[in-house]
């Protein structure tokens, strides 16, 4: 169970991106937050995301269209 949840169901890139970003930022090193999104381009860029802010995808899946994605902030 993540600490925190960001729906950002029916937006396209950047902005499941941004508003996850934003929300990390906001979170204490080793919080999670997982984030569900419509957008089929939120997998590569997540995993993009998380190679370059250092925090670590925990969990990635999709079921009936929404992608979830669980994040563990960089310490």
């Amino acid at each position: 169970m993540a600490d925190e949840t960001l729906d950002t169901k029916g937006l396209n890139c950047p902005l499941p991106i941004l508003k996850a970003k934003k929300a990390l930022t906001g979170m204490a090193p080793g919080k999670t937050l997982e984030i569900l999104a419509t957008d089929p381009g939120s997998v590569k860029d997540f995993e993009a995301f998380s190679r370059t802010t250092g925090n670590k995808i925990l969990e990635q899946d999709e079921s009936g269209g929404v992608f979830r994605f669980v994040l563990e902030r960089a310490g």
